[in-house]
């Protein structure tokens, strides 16, 4: 078993104030409360407190440096005489003089963390303290975070948790659910729930701020005669002109159909990318391409290197 001092990083004559500052700070990287779901930190975290429980007690320290235990705390076969106990008093065990048995509880991890979880406590570790926050994550649709939602999720001890998912709500954006994380102590306020949100990929739109972006397929007549299309957008589908002599890559702009208004943030634009799709040509139109001869010839390969 690993030697505790090496565990804690700290000379064989530390003193006791030298142990329980490396513990402490220790304790802060390694906590399982702080490392979720990280099974290395949480075995690194039990050596360090194994450790610590048995070097913060100078009784057992003592017996650990004398080699009458070992780094678990078992008791190893007695390798010298008890010579070491000569001069103390019938029945009583070697301490160092005037030392008391440093001893780790719930105040000492509350005294960490404290700070962190925005814990007050008492001068005795006896009066209100604040519960832990509690961190979950949460996967929306596209449109639940654009438009707003109303979300339940079930937490692992089986409560129900009504998430309300806000207007304009962003991937990777965190909310706030007051006093519905870990429960308080002594009267102390619940801590919260933080639910971290991921907002899943929509199959044709895409946000830029408050703006919205897509991609629209138009017909070859639609492109070059133009006229009135319909258009989805994250609040329903609309009508929009397309202009005579458009093509591929041509850019329309909605106002105001991109994200909605939420706070001081005005409603985005809706910008639709123009996608000419020919479909299957028929024989009539077959026919017109043999015989038409452009007033304004384009070659669209031409900037690429040579023309083909």
């Amino acid at each position: 078993m690993e030697d505790p001092y090496k565990t804690l990083g700290v000379a064989r004559d530390a003193t006791q104030e030298d142990i329980r500052r490396a513990y402490r700070g220790l304790a802060k990287k390694h906590h399982p409360d702080l490392n979720p779901g990280n099974a290395a930190a949480e075995e690194r975290f039990k050596r360090i407190a194994s450790a610590n429980d048995l070097l913060s007690d100078p009784i057992k320290r003592g017996r650990f440096d004398r080699g009458e235990i070992d780094a678990a705390g078992q008791e190893r076969a007695p390798q010298t005489s008890y010579r070491d106990y000569a001069d103390t008093d019938s029945g009583r065990r070697y301490s160092r003089a005037g030392a008391r048995a440093a001893e780790w509880n719930e105040e000492d991890l509350g005294d960490i963390f404290g700070s962190m979880f925005g814990e007050r406590r008492g001068s005795a570790g006896t009066g209100p303290a604040r519960g832990q926050d509690e961190r979950y994550t949460l996967e929306v649709a596209f449109l639940e975070a654009v438009n707003g939602a109303t979300r339940q999720i079930t937490l692992p001890d089986g409560r129900a948790l009504e998430v309300k998912i806000p207007v304009a709500t962003r991937d990777g954006q965190t909310l706030r659910l007051r006093g519905l994380g870990g429960a308080g102590r002594n009267g102390g306020p619940n801590g919260d729930a933080l639910i971290e949100i991921h907002v899943a990929a929509h199959a044709f739109f895409r946000r830029e701020g408050q703006d919205i972006r897509l991609e629209l397929p138009v017909t070859l007549t639609e492109a070059v005669l133009g006229g009135s299309v319909e258009v989805p957008t994250p609040g329903g589908v609309v009508r929009m002109r397309v202009p005579p002599h458009s093509d591929t890559g041509t850019e329309l702009r909605l106002r105001g159909r991109g994200v909605p208004a939420h706070g001081a943030q005005a409603a985005g634009q809706l910008y639709a990318t123009l996608r000419v799709v020919l479909g299957a040509p028929d024989a009539a139109l077959e026919e017109f391409l043999r015989g038409w001869v452009p007033e304004h010839p384009v070659n669209p390969r031409q900037g690429m290197g040579a023309d083909i």
